[in-house]
């Protein structure tokens, strides 16, 4: 499970303001924050960490 929700909280970012942040579309971010995706991109899991300033590896839930 992605912890998108979660540092998105921490950082009291919009869903919008992370699609702005990282060129992902709208529908995808909703997609990730819901837990609801099929598949994650690498580049989408790059551009994530350098917005929360984390590793790859913080994204997920144990």
């Amino acid at each position: 499970m992605l912890r998108i929700h979660i540092l998105m909280a921490e950082k009291r970012m919009t869903q919008k303001e992370l699609a702005d942040k990282t060129g992902i579309r709208a529908n995808t971010i909703s997609s990730y924050f819901n837990d609801s995706w099929k598949t994650v991109k690498r580049e989408h899991l790059k551009a994530f960490s350098k917005v929360f300033d984390c590793s790859i590896r913080d994204l997920w839930e144990a």
